[in-house]
């Protein structure tokens, strides 16, 4: 049964059966003038100029199967090519006064991440993955947070240095998991994507290690910074498509520097936030497995 998507106010709706799409049809949602895609299309028409899909009394013709592509900017779609976000200043603003208000209470950390991360996501565009969203919950992270807080006090009371290295090494190990939790729980369409995360934990405390210990040079730990990132997404799973940052250390050095000078006058803060992810997304590409 073939499946179909249709376009609307800039964003992609369903997949929907042929059934439902038909209804959609008749109810008026989908219109002639509307832009539809089913798979094996080679790219978005209009519904009229689909042969029997609009007026007609059959079925949608059936084509082979296919991935969607998405909409890129201009109105026009591809199959590939790099993320984007974005997301109003205001919605930005009191969302992250609520998010770190809120944080000070301790107790509600784990919804208003959970909380925060689901806004977030609905804003970044994937190519060929409509509607994004995040699937966890805050239950998951309760046992690690909660965990890592009264390890913390009992280390504190003893007041043992070598324990501080076991915390530091907890922290780490929150950390992978933390990342492996995010990547299992991405979703398009309210579908998991089946994504996983198969960098050992090991490998991420070298990482954040070589981080530390470049932030002592002044100005390496932007290399560092990147080539960390490339390694995460190297090693996200389960997609036709590999995913790969083009971002250079020096691009990331100048950018962050241009961040923390105007944030120190708070006012740009959500602009300037907004401005660099929207440089991260850029920089992060969809590409056939093999071709990098």
């Amino acid at each position: 049964m073939a499946s179909w998507f249709y376009a609307s106010e800039g964003k992609q709706q369903g997949p929907y059966p042929e059934g439902q799409f038909r209804d959609l049809i008749a109810q008026g949602v989908v219109r002639p003038d509307t832009l539809v895609w089913s798979e094996g299309m080679a790219g978005w028409q209009k519904a009229a100029e689909i042969p029997g899909l609009v007026g007609g009394g059959g079925a949608p013709p059936m084509v082979p199967a296919g991935g969607p592509p998405m909409m890129g900017s201009g109105g026009g779609y591809a199959g590939g090519g790099s993320l984007s976000i974005d997301f109003g200043i205001l919605e930005f603003t009191w969302r992250t006064l609520a998010f770190l208000i809120g944080s000070m209470f301790v107790i509600p950390v784990p919804w208003l991440y959970v909380w925060y991360t689901k806004w977030i996501v609905s804003c970044l565009r994937v190519p060929g993955r409509p509607n994004m969203s995040f699937t966890g919950t805050a239950m998951t992270l309760v046992p690690w947070y909660f965990g890592a807080i009264v390890l913390a006090i009992a280390i504190a009371l003893l007041g043992n240095s070598w324990l501080n290295n076991l915390m530091f090494l907890v922290e780490i190990a929150l950390y992978w998991l933390l990342l492996k939790w995010m990547v299992a729980n991405l979703a398009s369409n309210e579908q998991p994507l089946g994504l996983s995360f198969t960098g050992t934990p090991w490998a991420f405390l070298g990482w954040n290690l070589l981080l530390g210990i470049s932030v002592l040079t002044i100005i390496g730990w932007a290399w560092v910074y990147v080539a960390q990132i490339r390694w995460i997404c190297r090693n996200i799973q389960g997609t036709r498509r590999e995913i790969v940052f083009k971002g250079t250390g020096l691009q990331f050095l100048w950018r962050a520097l241009v961040t923390a000078i105007l944030c120190s006058f708070i006012i740009p803060i959500p602009w300037m936030y907004r401005w660099m992810m929207g440089w991260l997304a850029s920089q992060t590409e969809l590409v056939p497995r093999g071709s990098v």
